[in-house]
């Protein structure tokens, strides 16, 4: 049985989200640049053209922006992620392949000048480490708990707390090169580098968790 497709969006509506995507395309590149202090809802309104109140109509603050912001940039990753944890590809190969993938990211320069952002003026502004943190963090450690959980379950990995577990191969993922990006050291990570720096982290990960 043929499923109905969703109908197709109205002129109207396709002209809206147009609108909101170009916002954030707006206050991404915005935030990124001047930093969260540095931003203003004027400044963003008077890039696209239009006035702070129609800007207000989509996003009704700068935090709510900012949010929307964090929002798209990590949906999509998250998915990838998903797509990468498959059960039935073995533990060892799937979480592998999810270390690789989170580093490449999270050394992009984008990733690092917005780490950078949330690090420099979460003091002034604590509302945008709980949302980055809510947004970005937690959500790929829950994700990756949720597949060590299963793999704890099915006995391919030793019992332990799975959050617990996630939060320690995030760990070791990020210990060594990013930190190194993060302080300005480097500018950027070879692919055969991240794969190095992955099979470092595997290798303490899977000494403490495989039976």
């Amino acid at each position: 049985m043929h499923e109905t497709p969703p109908p197709a969006p109205s002129r109207r509506e396709a002209r809206r989200q147009s609108r909101h995507e170009a916002i954030l395309d707006v206050a991404a590149a915005s935030f990124l640049e001047h930093g969260y202090a540095g931003t203003t809802m004027s400044a963003i309104a008077a890039t696209l053209g239009g006035s702070k109140g129609t800007l207000w109509s989509y996003f009704a603050s700068k935090e709510v922006l900012f949010a929307a912001v964090i929002d798209r940039v990590t949906q999509a990753f998250r998915a990838q992620l998903s797509l990468i944890l498959n059960p039935r590809d073995g533990v060892e190969a799937a979480l592998r392949r999810f270390c690789i993938e989170f580093l490449r990211k999270v050394t992009s320069p984008e990733a690092i000048a917005l780490h950078r952002l949330v690090v420099g003026e979460t003091n002034r502004f604590p509302e945008i480490g709980q949302i980055f943190y809510e947004r970005a963090p937690r959500q790929t450690q829950q994700l990756l708990a949720e597949f060590l959980a299963g793999a704890m379950e099915r006995k391919s990995l030793r019992p332990a707390d799975p959050l617990i577990a996630a939060r320690q191969l995030i760990a070791l993922c990020m210990a060594g090169e990013h930190q190194r990006m993060l302080m300005g050291l480097i500018d950027s990570l070879a692919p055969e580098t991240i794969e190095a720096e992955v099979d470092n982290a595997m290798t303490t990960f899977i000494r403490a968790y495989v039976v």
